[in-house]
Parts: C-alpha cells; structure tokens; sequence
C-alpha cells in the first residue's frame, strides 16, 4: 500500500511530465521547464515515500 508521500509525488511527476510535453508540443520553453522542475520534485517526493515505507516496514 502506498502512503500520502508516494501517491503526491506520483502525482506531481504526472503532472509535470504532461506540463513539459505541452511546452515542447507548443515551443513554450517556460512551461517545458517547469514540468521538468515539477517532474523532479516529485520524484524527491516519492522517494521520500518510500523511505517512510521502508523504515515503517523494518519496524
């Protein structure tokens, strides 16, 4: 099961891979890079889920 660290980090990598496919799509070089910022936010996001998982799991 997953916790609220790895489900909102899912989330914001959806949504900045969707922001920064647009961007390219319509040669807007802004919002290309604050898909990629937002995509890479939420990868942070979620591995800090995972962590919380781990250590809950090894307790």
């Amino acid at each position: 099961m997953m916790n609220m660290d790895q489900i909102a980090g899912l989330a914001k990598q959806i949504k900045g891979s969707v922001r920064q496919t647009i961007g390219k799509a319509i040669g807007n070089r802004s919002m290309q890079i604050r898909g990629m910022a937002e995509k890479s936010a939420g990868q942070v996001q979620k591995a800090c889920g995972d962590m919380k998982a781990m250590l809950k799991k090894a307790m």
